[in-house]
C-alpha cells in the first residue's frame, strides 16, 4: 500500500483553517452586530450640542423643534401659524430620538451670524451721496418659523439687505451729510431704529437683529473732482475775502493817519500862526513904544532898515533928492 505524505500535509492545513475560522467567526458576528447596532441606534437618534438647534420633519411637515430656551413668546409664535399649530416644542441639549426613514433632521446655528452688506450710495437730506458700508449680527431665534419661510441663511441674508438698506436709506434722507460722517451718538440712535424697524418687519422670518454698525462711510469716486473742485473754489473765496477785509483795513488804517496827520498839521499850522501873531504884536508894541519914545531916531531905523531891503549891489534908483527916502542920502534937513 502506497502512503502519499502530499495529502497529510493537506488535511493539517484544513484543519489549522478550520481552527482558526472557528477562532475568529464569532468576532466576525460580533462587529457585524455593533455596526448593525450602531446603523440602527443613529438612525433612532440624533444628537444636539451646545451650538444647535434642530428641526425634526416627517414627511417634510416640521413635528418637533428643539430650541436651547421654551418661552412663551416662542411658542405662540409658532402656534399662530396653521402649518405649525401641532409641533412639538422641546428645548435642551443632548440625545433625542426620531422615526427611522421617516423622520428627517435639519440644524441651525444658535450663534451670532454676520451678514456684511455690500457697499452702496444712499443721498442725504441736504442732497448729497454718500457710499455706506454697514453690516448686521443676526441669530435664529425661532427655527421652526425660519425653515418655512427662509430655509437657508443666503434667503435670510437677501431678505436683510433689502429691509436694511431700505430703512437706512430713509433715515439718512432726514440728515446732512456731514452729521452722517460726524455726529456719532445721533448715528447711533439712527442705526437703532433701524435695528427696531428690521427686526418688527423680521419677527415672522424667526430671526432677531442684534447690532447693525456703519464700517466705513466714504464718497461717491465720481463725485472726487467735484469736490475737490468745490473745496479749491472756497479756499479761493476765502482767501478773496481775507484779502479784501485786509485791503478794507490798511485803508480805514491810511485814512485814519491821514485824518490825524491833517489835525496834527492843522493844529500846528494855527499854534504857528498865533506864535507869529504874538510876535508881530510884540514887534509892533515895540515899534509903537520906540516911535512915542524917540519918534526921530525911529525914523532914522526904519529908514535905514528900507535903505537895506531896496539898495542892494549895484542897484540904481531915480529919487528926488528933497523926497524923504533920500533925506539921510543927501543928509536933508
Amino acid at each position: 500500500m502506497e502512503f502519499n505524505t502530499n495529502n497529510v500535509y493537506d488535511m493539517k492545513k484544513d484543519l489549522q483553517l478550520k481552527r482558526i475560522t472557528s477562532f475568529i467567526k464569532p468576532f466576525i458576528t460580533l462587529f457585524v452586530a455593533f455596526i448593525l447596532l450602531a446603523v440602527l441606534f443613529n438612525s433612532f437618534t440624533f444628537t444636539v450640542d451646545e451650538r444647535e438647534q434642530v428641526i425634526v420633519k416627517q414627511f417634510n411637515e416640521v413635528v418637533k423643534v428643539i430650541v436651547d430656551e421654551k418661552t412663551k413668546e416662542l411658542e405662540d409664535s409658532i402656534r399662530k401659524v396653521s402649518q405649525l399649530s401641532n409641533v412639538k416644542i422641546l428645548f435642551g441639549k443632548g440625545i433625542y430620538f426620531k422615526v427611522p426613514f421617516l423622520q428627517t433632521t435639519e440644524k441651525f446655528t444658535n450663534m451670532l451670524l454676520t451678514y456684511d452688506t455690500e457697499s452702496r450710495e444712499v443721498i442725504t437730506r441736504d442732497k448729497k451721496k454718500l457710499v455706506l458700508d454697514n453690516y448686521a449680527q443676526w441669530k435664529i431665534e425661532n427655527p421652526a418659523l425660519f425653515v418655512i419661510s427662509l430655509k437657508n441663511e443666503r434667503a435670510a441674508h437677501t431678505r436683510l439687505d433689502d429691509i436694511i438698506y431700505s430703512k437706512m436709506n430713509e433715515e439718512i434722507g432726514k440728515v446732512d451729510a456731514h452729521v452722517v460722517i460726524a455726529d456719532k451718538k445721533l448715528v447711533g440712535e439712527m442705526l437703532k431704529r433701524v435695528t427696531d424697524t428690521t427686526n418688527e418687519q423680521m419677527k415672522d422670518y424667526g430671526i432677531k437683529v442684534i447690532d447693525i454698525r456703519i464700517k466705513r462711510t466714504d464718497l461717491p469716486v465720481a463725485n472726487y473732482n467735484n469736490i475737490f473742485n468745490r473745496m479749491k473754489t472756497e479756499r479761493e473765496r476765502a482767501a478773496k475775502a481775507y484779502r479784501s477785509e485786509g485791503s478794507e483795513e490798511a485803508q480805514k488804517i491810511r485814512s485814519a493817519a491821514d485824518k490825524e496827520a491833517t489835525i496834527l498839521q492843522a493844529k500846528a499850522y494855527e499854534e504857528a500862526e498865533k506864535i507869529k501873531g504874538e510876535g508881530d504884536a510884540e514887534a509892533l508894541k515895540i515899534y509903537a513904544d520906540a516911535y512915542n519914545k524917540d519918534p526921530e531916531f525911529y525914523a532914522f531905523w526904519r529908514t535905514l532898515q528900507t535903505y537895506k531891503a531896496t539898495l542892494k549891489d549895484k542897484t540904481r534908483i531915480v529919487i528926488d533928492s528933497k523926497s524923504e527916502f533920500a533925506k539921510y542920502l543927501f543928509n536933508n534937513k
